[in-house]
């Protein structure tokens, strides 16, 4: 993949669906949400044709605020998972990443400024203003290491009525922990696109 990658989505939709397109602007993934699912499931396809399906993502549990979402390939085999860290993520996107079926997290994803958040919040409760705050509050999330050392980051671009995001590698990843990651911010946007 050729980085940075590009995520984006239309805020105003029925269906929510991300393009994730690599640096060329070629299309690299596509993912469309099901609606109405007590359990979540997503397929990640290669184009918005869905004719050819690379990955599933699936929830651990019916509807929970600290549901795991699993990764597999198509055939089934495990790739590893994404958590939201509970009570954390209230204040501030917190999320684990994990390898395989592994308990203790190999990867953490976390909003860099919270007070993004708290203020996109604040502002979005203005009539007319608040259509704006989109454009001009912009979270960015950083994807680390245990030991804290920064591997991607996912920013949020300025844009109205469409949800950008930009993912940059820091440093070099091996093929599998590189999909893991990717895959797992595609569930995160998925779960965070509401809040800013």
């Amino acid at each position: 993949m050729q980085y940075p990658l590009t995520m984006s989505f239309k805020v105003v939709t029925l269906v929510p669906q991300i393009y994730v397109t690599d640096a060329s602007g070629q299309g690299v993934f596509y993912v469309r949400q099901k609606l109405m699912k007590l359990k979540e499931a997503v397929t990640v396809f290669a184009d918005d044709s869905q004719q050819q399906g690379l990955y599933k993502i699936g929830a651990d549990r019916i509807i929970d605020f600290s549901a795991r979402y699993n990764f597999t390939d198509m055939a089934g085999n495990p790739m590893g998972s994404i958590k939201r860290k509970g009570m954390r993520s209230l204040w501030s996107a917190h999320y684990e990443i994990f390898e395989g079926a592994e308990e203790t997290p190999s990867l953490v994803v976390r909003e860099e400024n919270p007070w993004i958040r708290v203020a996109d919040s604040c502002i979005e409760q203005i009539p007319l203003v608040g259509l704006f705050a989109g454009y001009f509050l912009n979270p960015t999330y950083l994807v680390s290491r245990p030991d804290g050392s920064g591997v991607m980051r996912l920013s949020k671009q300025p844009a109205f009525f469409e949800g950008k995001f930009l993912l940059e590698k820091l440093v070099e990843l091996d093929e599998m922990e590189e999909k893991r990651i990717v895959l797992g911010l595609m569930m995160m946007t998925l779960l965070e696109r509401a809040r800013g």
